[in-house]
């Protein structure tokens, strides 16, 4: 039974009174990035699909300078998230920070010291007012952006390593190390309910943009599809050769992206399971993707210090940035599709002016 918290501080408008449970971190097993033998592509739940030609790399445009590089995390830079108004990026770190940003001017406006372990991935609520961290100390915490008032929502078991809010900003899901999906009320702070059938590691959790449709990526190269509403996975994807490590709904829900540990990100059709295509080009593992607010655009993030960009409905490789001097971990459009940020394991975060992407002949 969940037990629970008062916020401990006085805010007449609270957005939500959020609760603490509690749970011990476990080591991650060495060998943690070790390819896995490769699952027959399709689908489970529906016929099988021949997979698609894989898009091939086009000659892109040459790489871009960014316009401006944060600083201040002092090890890698594991996930970053715009504000709903674009004025704000917040960002977590292995250093255990989560920091928040001004964008136009680069400057820290908060930082965030309360985990114990590497912050592996950040979310802003709907509205703007809450920040969501999930840590490899097994907890969640919930920030007022405004203030920086915390506080810890504990039930898993090992490292949370995905968090991501509803649309309606109603559950904030998570996914962890212990197998499990979590799904939060945040004005409440009750757990709704876990989803429970994966058989390792739950890597990425993304919400389709009506809300009804969770999307999660597994260490075992699977992808499950639950409804919120609880129940066993209405279908699962199958096609990655390694870790699926993210997961995203297309702006208007009729495309799921993923990246995976076999160096590839693919495209499907949610409402099917089919595999629309598998865009190759990285020579690494992908460890993020993010679409563009128009949906025209995919940006993936990789081990091999870039970050490429590719066109979703031909699947043409439109733009490869290649800066970063480390690992590339991290990747989000802000809401007006304009910037791009990327986070690295070279400890800085760079944002990327990407307007001219929807003019036409990119």
């Amino acid at each position: 039974m969940v037990k629970q918290l008062q916020w401990g501080f006085d805010v007449a408008t609270a957005v939500c009174g959020c609760f603490a449970l509690a749970a011990m971190l476990l080591a991650v097993p060495a060998g943690a990035v070790e390819r896995k033998e490769a699952p027959t592509p399709g689908v489970s739940g529906s016929p099988t699909h021949s997979p698609p030609p894989a898009a091939q790399p086009a000659p892109a445009p040459s790489n871009l300078a960014p316009t401006r590089i944060l600083t201040g995390h002092t090890d890698t830079v594991a996930s970053v998230a715009f504000s709903p108004d674009g004025s704000q990026l917040v960002s977590g770190s292995f250093d255990d920070t989560v920091l928040l940003w001004d964008v136009a001017s680069g400057s820290v406006l908060n930082r965030m010291t309360q985990h114990s372990g590497p912050a592996r991935s950040v979310a802003f609520s709907p509205d703007g007012q809450l920040v969501a961290s999930g840590s490899y100390d097994h907890s969640i915490k919930l920030w007022l952006a405004a203030t920086g008032a915390v506080r810890t929502l504990n039930g898993h078991s090992n490292t949370v390593e995905s968090v991501a809010f509803s649309p309606d900003g109603k559950l904030l899901a998570s996914g962890s190390f212990d197998k499990a999906i979590k799904l939060w009320d945040v004005a409440s702070g009750n757990l709704v309910r876990a989803l429970l059938g994966h058989t390792d590691w739950v890597e990425s959790v993304a919400f389709s943009p009506n809300g009804k449709l969770l999307a999660s990526g597994c260490k075992d190269g699977t992808i499950s599809l639950w409804n919120v509403s609880g129940g066993p996975p209405s279908r699962t994807l199958r096609g990655h050769t390694s870790y699926v490590v993210s997961v995203a709904f297309s702006p208007d829900g009729t495309v799921l992206g993923s990246g995976a540990q076999d160096d590839t990100a693919r495209l499907w059709n949610p409402a099917t399971g089919e595999l629309l295509r598998t865009l190759i080009g990285h020579t690494h593992d992908v460890n993020q993707i993010a679409f563009s607010p128009d949906g025209k655009v995919v940006a993936s993030a990789s081990d091999d210090h870039t970050i490429k960009l590719w066109d979703v409905a031909s699947g043409q490789l439109q733009r490869t940035l290649a800066v970063h001097s480390d690992l590339v971990y991290s990747v989000a459009f802000s809401p007006d599709g304009k910037t791009l940020a990327s986070g690295s394991s070279d400890k800085t975060i760079r944002l990327w002016d990407v307007s001219d992407l929807a003019q036409p002949g990119h």
